[in-house]
């Protein structure tokens, strides 16, 4: 395997991407489409953060999506042939060097035994009873021909069955946008301004040694999937079809169990973790590294091109809603 495979196998424990967590609520009664929208869509319109005659046009993300979905808008494909420069997503990303990418590829067995839980338990050893039969019950839904993840530790065996089950309804957490609009930026020559923040990862070998050994509170994330699952299959349906005819009030109104954040809550809640502050503060400084970003834009250009995540944008506490309390005037698509 190869440095950069290591690597990615490593990018769900270190992954420290600039999603809010939405608050959990019930999801409210609403007419859904069982059928997916396939073919070219659009996607929705895009905010517009403005200064004076200064404009930031903010394109949102969403994902899962239908698999046989092509996204394509001629709307932002014109902004972008207008635009000085784009602003990239917050995110973070992992430095290790040569001598630290080599440690890395020979603690593959760490990483292996990281995935599966201590001591040989099987899944049905560390939930609860209750907990375990509503996971047999989905997972002979979705997978049923796979053994292995009964050995894996709750987070990973809810990743996997959350995969499956996406693809058994017909939807793709693949990203259709980001590389879509990477190959108009170049066409355009635009500017990119990234909002990284790269995290020394030259010691991973060790923080994955006290990973295996500290483990991880995993209950919650586990659970939260489990209910998504159960329950909002349909809201998931509904949401990617409004996403992509751009009915941002349909996708408003549809609320769901945060199973991500959740997840996120178990890894950034480690000992591990924690013992980092790089990696604990490498989320929010991504986001402030946003902010600065856009101001900056907005100050210097007439015309800036960005995308974001749905919750960045729709959330009150959201890199949206910040710029807009920071006195910049946001008008919603229609």
């Amino acid at each position: 395997m190869k440095i950069k495979q290591v690597i990615t196998a490593m990018a769900f424990f270190f992954a420290v991407g600039a999603a809010l967590a939405q608050e959990d609520a019930p999801a409210p009664a609403v007419e859904t489409e069982p059928v997916l929208i396939v073919g070219q869509r659009p996607g929705p319109g895009m905010w517009k953060v403005s200064k004076d005659d200064h404009v930031l046009w903010v394109f949102g993300k969403y994902g899962p999506l239908p698999k046989k979905m092509e996204w394509r808008s001629h709307e932002v494909e014109a902004v972008l042939a207008k635009s000085q420069e784009y602003l990239t997503e917050p995110n973070a990303s992992a430095k290790v060097g040569i001598w630290g990418g080599i440690k890395l590829a020979a603690s593959l067995p760490s990483i292996w035994n990281l995935e599966k839980n201590p001591d040989g338990a099987m899944l049905k050893d560390v939930v609860p009873p209750e907990t375990y039969q509503r996971w047999s019950a989905l997972k002979e839904k979705y997978m049923s021909k796979d053994a292995d993840v009964e050995r894996y530790r709750p987070i990973f065996a809810a990743n996997s069955l959350y995969s499956s089950g996406l693809w058994h309804i017909g939807l793709s957490s693949k990203d259709e946008v980001g590389p879509a609009i990477g190959k108009l930026v170049k066409q355009y020559k635009i500017k990119v301004t990234p909002a990284t923040v790269e995290v020394d990862l030259s010691d991973a070998n060790q923080l994955l040694k006290e990973f295996t050994r500290s483990g991880l509170d995993d209950a919650a994330c586990f659970t939260t999937t489990l209910t998504r699952l159960e329950a909002d299959i349909d809201h998931m349906r509904a949401r990617a079809n409004a996403w992509a005819i751009g009915d941002i009030e349909m996708i408003r109104k549809l609320d769901y169990a945060d199973h991500e954040g959740a997840c996120r809550a178990a890894i950034e809640g480690s000992v591990a973790f924690q013992s980092r502050p790089d990696l604990r503060d490498a989320r929010v400084k991504s986001q402030e590294l946003w902010i600065g970003n856009a101001e900056k834009a907005l100050a210097s250009n007439t015309t800036t091109f960005a995308i974001l995540r749905m919750q960045d944008i729709l959330s009150p506490t959201g890199l949206i809603a910040r710029l807009q309390a920071k006195g910049y005037k946001v008008e919603a698509p229609e």
